[in-house]
């Protein structure tokens, strides 16, 4: 049987499939907005005039991090575990859809998805508090974390799923690890300087914790040293890395 990758049908019925979850619809386009406006008509009265445009920016930086995260993490996990609970990939496989041609059509939908709630996200975020206008190379390195945030998303999210095989686990799970990430990075508007040492030493690990503390610093054209964010940045790809191998290679048994 000729195997089959992933084709123009295949992408238009994942896309159907995102759009489909009312939780990623939610969390990824109504929910960062209202925390942008939320956090900004509190908080800004009791900031100083004269770094209310740097706090302003690095509010709207940190709450775009809840875009990738909740289309990512939390949707593609639960759409894929339900269908892993129906043996629908199995069967796909069957009719000779390979399994990197699936992922391939997945990851395309959820990306098409991110770049259309994004956009949401940033006009909203212009409408509704006075964000200045980056700089053009911030905005370049901005964009780009964000797709190479979701990217690893998608794939931690993907081999939990694939291990767990199951719906209700799986969702619960992601939904730790997304609440984990807002607390522990400062997106909820608590900084992370005032944690513990410890638990401070676990939020420098992750890269998110940069993005939503940090990049407001070469927002409008100053410099920064990405060397810890890169870093972090390794280091999350590699567990994700591992947890797809582990979740690949299980699948891979199963198939047999």
């Amino acid at each position: 049987m000729k195997r089959k990758v992933c084709s123009l049908s295949l992408v238009i019925y994942e896309v159907k499939n995102v759009c489909g979850n009312p939780f990623t619809i939610f969390f990824s386009t109504a929910f960062p907005i209202l925390m942008l406006f939320l956090l900004s008509t509190t908080y800004m009265s009791q900031i100083p005039e004269a770094i209310r445009g740097d706090v302003i920016n690095q509010l709207f930086i940190t709450m775009s991090m809840v875009v990738p995260m909740s289309i990512f993490l939390i949707g593609h996990g639960a759409n894929y575990s339900q269908e892993l609970e129906k043996d629908i990939p199995l069967r796909m496989n069957l009719f000779g859809f390979t399994h990197a041609g699936m992922m391939l059509a997945k990851m395309i939908a959820n990306f098409l998805f991110l770049t259309a709630a994004f956009i949401l996200y940033v006009v909203a975020g212009c409408l509704l508090v006075d964000v200045q206008a980056p700089t053009g190379r911030a905005a370049v390195i901005f964009i780009i974390t964000i797709y190479v945030l979701a990217a690893i998303f998608f794939v931690i999210s993907h081999a939990i799923a694939t291990l767990v095989k199951k719906f209700g686990p799986t969702y619960a799970i992601t939904m730790m690890m997304y609440f984990i990430f807002l607390i522990l990075c400062g997106m909820m508007g608590m900084p992370t300087e005032s944690f513990p040492k410890g638990i401070r030493m676990a939020a420098d690990m992750l890269p998110m914790t940069y993005v939503s503390q940090e990049f407001g610093n070469f927002w409008r054209g100053g410099s920064y040293n990405f060397a810890p964010f890169l870093q972090s940045l390794l280091f999350l790809s590699a567990v994700a890395g591992i947890l797809l191998f582990f979740g690949l290679r299980k699948e891979k048994r199963v198939i047999k």
